[in-house]
């Protein structure tokens, strides 16, 4: 994935930071096979899936 730096960055870094933020965690959940395959057949399995591996990156474990 190329990573674009130029007038957005310099302009607003605020932003820049927020959205490498998101960016870097949404990298994160698709480590998760289950989660980037999309292998469960109901949305509430999914959606269970997707806050557990939420709240296992979120405290470090």
């Amino acid at each position: 994935m190329a990573v674009l730096v130029g007038v957005h960055q310099a302009s607003n870094p605020e932003a820049y930071k927020q959205r490498n933020t998101v960016e870097r965690c949404i990298n994160r959940l698709k480590q998760w096979r289950g989660l980037a395959m999309r292998c469960d057949k109901l949305a509430i399995a999914y959606q269970a899936a997707l806050h557990l591996a939420a709240i296992l990156i979120w405290t470090g474990g």
